[in-house]
């Protein structure tokens, strides 16, 4: 892709954010200054000051943080035959709208704050660029992004073209053999927007330390990113697979080139994306990995359509102990493997889950659930 575009996107993107940064960039510091004076004996002396300055170094704040919000409009340069969009140039493109949640300063409770100042002192934080589900807004994710971004994360969430049930004129699921190209764009922007001293991303973002997720078709698109030779991006140091699956369309080979470690999700009785799915990039997938089977009833084969579509969605973007496993055990796999922080993934990985919520763990090889792949 061309540089000057990606700059160009970075400059545009310093427009629409305005006043995030709120403040002295870097770790904070306090000045102590300590004034001492002298005099003679003699009634012509004079008096002398002195001033030394001593630096203290103050413990910037840490999590839980609040959660600040913007968005920007991320511009791919694309071939006619799958632009959304154009250029401000007018050449064919692909329109990204992207919102992205950041560590704010103030109180971490109530709600998102949109443009509340960064909480630069405690930065650059690590990046997780989230993919969402086919027919699903990003905004359904929200408590589970909101959760990753308060334990200390930028969170950036793409809406993909064709793929959206804002979309005119309906989705079009085939879209999905683009995503993949999506998804490195709109990091590769991010990066650049990371090391743009004009940009709010600057000193916010730490481009060494990124991770992908996505739920269901995000999963798939995810997964190609993270461990698939037609798509990988390097620059991808983890991923969490959220009911997602190996999808042969995209081409390529899943794993044969390596991965990252992944952090697999599945709902026990998704009839959307069946067990059998997680279960066969799991076993696939070198170490490390995690597996957790989120623990749901009811009978498949009883259910409506819309129930059906709701077991599929409700672990991730409905409010209850599935989520806050999900969003737990996530936040740790993220913890241990782009801020080095292993205490929480190996506590929850010993006590093996929760009853009656999910199950986890780092086995081989786990079966497939009792529902093959289609």
């Amino acid at each position: 892709m061309a540089l000057v575009a990606l700059a160009a996107v970075a400059v545009a993107a310093v427009r629409i954010w305005t006043g995030i940064r709120g403040g002295t960039q870097g770790r904070t510091t306090a000045t102590i200054a300590s004034t001492g004076t002298q005099t003679g004996a003699a009634a012509t002396s004079t008096v002398v000051s002195t001033t030394t300055t001593r630096r203290v170094h103050v413990r910037p704040p840490g999590p839980p943080y609040a959660v600040g919000i913007q968005s920007e409009q991320i511009v791919e340069p694309a071939s006619p035959s799958v632009a959304t969009g154009k250029t401000s140039a007018g050449a064919p493109a692909r329109i990204l709208p992207t919102q992205i949640r950041y560590p704010a300063s103030g109180s971490a409770g109530g709600a998102e704050r949109p443009g509340a100042p960064a909480a630069m002192a405690s930065g650059p934080f690590p990046l997780i660029v989230f993919s969402q589900g086919y027919y699903t807004p990003v905004s359904a994710y929200s408590g589970l992004m909101d959760a990753w971004t308060r334990a200390g994360y930028v969170v950036a969430a793409p809406t993909y073209p064709l793929t959206a049930p804002s979309w005119p004129g309906g989705p079009n699921e085939s879209d999905i053999v683009n995503h993949p190209n999506d998804l490195r764009f709109v990091i590769s922007v991010l990066m650049a927007q990371a090391n743009n001293p004009q940009s709010p991303l600057y000193h916010l973002v730490n481009v060494n330390e990124i991770a992908v997720a996505g739920q269901s078709d995000g999963g798939d698109v995810s997964l190609a990113v993270a461990a698939n030779t037609c798509c990988m991006d390097h620059a991808v140091k983890a991923a969490v697979i959220m009911s997602g699956a190996e999808l042969s369309g995209f081409g390529g080979s899943y794993f044969s080139g390596g991965s990252t470690p992944l952090l697999v999700t599945q709902g026990d009785e998704d009839a959307v994306n069946r067990p059998g799915c997680s279960a066969t990039l799991y076993n696939q997938a070198p170490a490390p990995k995690y597996f957790v089977d989120l623990l749901q009833d009811g009978a498949q084969s009883k259910q409506s359509s819309l129930e059906t579509w709701r077991e599929h969605l409700q672990p991730y973007v409905s409010p209850g102990p599935p989520r806050n496993y999900v969003a737990r055990t996530s936040t740790a796999f993220f913890d241990y493997y782009l801020k080095n922080d292993r205490s929480g993934l190996l506590s929850l990985t010993a006590a093996g889950g929760v009853p009656g919520v999910a199950k986890i763990t780092t086995a081989p090889q786990v079966s497939n659930l009792g529902t093959a792949c289609p």
